[in-house]
């Protein structure tokens, strides 16, 4: 076997890889050791922006098979027949804190999968909680500066985060699950993934469902309290991605199963809570979850910064069938996350092998940019219509029509019978066992009661208290004993 050759960008072989060139023994270094000046400015040109959320993540591949038959619903190909199988990439996440942060931390998970196609990639950019804190996209860039580092004291702060929480009752449900046993996984092998949103299938003959994804962890839940938490990061920052790495490795492959809550389009207007609202569920005694297929994580990356960094998802990747619903926060983010990547990676990220599609092939008129790879032939044309055979639209609807009207303007959410900000807050927390509700007012109490302003206490604990009477009460308890040490 021939021994390998060190070489520069260009391919020059390296003759001397363990000292610069320099002016005599001893002396100055020389600007034109090529290999020494090309070796610093690329490492100083290693990093990239990272992601305002979901900085920090783990990912690896797998495939999803379908075991159901959901052609009635939806006419995408990758569902199209039972044992189908569609390769994949799914990136778990942290939400809050940077690139640097410890895994183990009480945050929502970022549960984002890309399906390779063959009528494109479909992403489905989800989190491990079924709602949101808020219901606007407005109000994100807010909720996101409340959360992350302080400008002037470089932590996070509870005062920040309570604050934002004051404003936003609609958070209530969220704050619920987040402080509840979940708001820490043990691991991402151990978590159920959700797409949160409420999406549209289109049937082939035209007919329109709206959907909400839940991927059911095969591993079962588990979960780890603060102070678990606390000793793992002290021992692992880095837990949750050893913890996947190791498990793929050994060939103990993690697996989910996939359900969809189906509603009819027509029943939308009328149903109870607001279907489109990221701070709501459906109960499953309403649309009960039926079955679709089997997720598999069987490989993991061979460069994580190229494979897991460099991964960009966007919730406006659709293919025909599958659809975006009205959901305010979906239509947010269906420009914002392809934005993001723009800016971080360029306009060309799609042509990164991770991102690309692997089951067709991208045929459009984008051309030139940062780091362009696809050239296609000297004679193809880069505007459509033409005259040369160049790629052209199929008038296929990629998912049925919904009616709109009214007036433009702001709008505050539309009301549906049981859509206050409370309710369902208040039905998590009367479904949980005794401990598991002393363990959620621990949870509050201990982060509540660092708040320095008390207005801001009153404020959230009066949320509290419109969910729920018992759980009002007992997170005031706390809290007030908690400052009167």
């Amino acid at each position: 076997m021939s021994k390998r050759v060190l070489t520069t960008e260009s391919g020059a072989p390296v003759a001397d890889n363990q000292n610069s060139a320099t002016a005599g023994v001893g002396g100055p270094l020389l600007i034109q050791d090529q290999h020494l000046i090309e070796k610093l400015a690329r490492f100083n040109r290693e990093r990239i922006p990272e992601r305002v959320v979901h900085a920090r993540g783990s990912g690896a591949y797998g495939y999803f098979e379908v075991t159901d038959d959901v052609t009635a619903y939806t006419k995408a190909a990758f569902l199209s027949e039972v044992g189908k199988r569609t390769e994949l990439f799914l990136r778990f996440s942290t939400v809050a804190d940077s690139l640097g942060g410890a895994d183990a931390v009480r945050d929502p998970r970022g549960f984002a999968v890309k399906f390779y196609t063959e009528e494109g990639n479909y992403d489905l950019v989800g989190n491990n909680t079924p709602v949101f804190f808020i219901k606007d996209p407005l109000k994100f860039p807010d909720f996101i500066h409340s959360q992350k580092r302080d400008p002037f004291t470089g932590k996070q702060e509870p005062d920040n985060v309570w604050d934002f929480w004051a404003h936003a009752p609609e958070a209530t449900h969220q704050i619920t699950w987040l402080f509840g046993d979940r708001g820490i996984p043990a691991s991402y092998r151990h978590m159920n993934g959700y797409g949160s949103h409420t999406y549209l299938w289109t049937n082939a003959d035209g007919e329109g469902f709206f959907v909400k994804y839940h991927f059911k962890t095969n591993q079962g839940i588990r979960c780890l309290s603060s102070e678990q938490a606390a000793e793992v990061v002290g021992t692992d920052a880095n837990s949750h991605q050893t913890d996947l790495l190791q498990a793929i490795e050994r060939g103990v492959n993690p697996s989910w199963t996939l359900y969809v809550q189906i509603m009819p389009a027509a029943e939308a207007a009328d149903y109870r809570f607001n279907p489109f609202d990221l701070t709501k569920v459906w109960p499953h005694a309403d649309y009960p979850l039926q079955r679709v297929g089997r997720l598999v994580l069987d490989r993991n990356p061979d460069n994580v910064f190229a494979e897991v960094e460099q991964a960009a998802f966007s919730p406006n990747n659709f293919v025909p069938g599958i659809g975006p619903s009205p959901d305010k926060m979906l239509q947010g983010r269906l420009f914002a996350y392809a934005d993001a990547h723009r800016y971080r990676l360029g306009v060309n990220h799609t042509q990164l092998p991770v991102n690309a599609p692997k089951a067709t092939a991208a045929d459009n008129y984008g051309r030139d940019g940062f780091m362009a790879t696809r050239n296609g032939s000297r004679h193809d044309k880069n505007y459509e219509p033409n005259s040369y055979a160049g790629p052209s639209q199929t008038d296929q609807a990629l998912s049925a029509a919904l009616a709109v009207s009214g007036y433009t303007g702001t709008h505050a959410t539309p009301e549906h019978v049981k859509d206050d900000d409370f309710f369902q807050a208040g039905e998590l927390y009367r479904l949980m066992s005794a401990e598991e509700r002393g363990r959620l007012v621990a949870n509050i109490a201990g982060s509540l009661a660092q708040v320095s302003r008390e207005d801001v206490i009153e404020k959230n604990l009066a949320h509290f208290h419109a969910a729920d009477p018992e759980y009002g009460k007992r997170v005031e308890e706390a809290v007030r004993a908690l400052r009167e040490d």
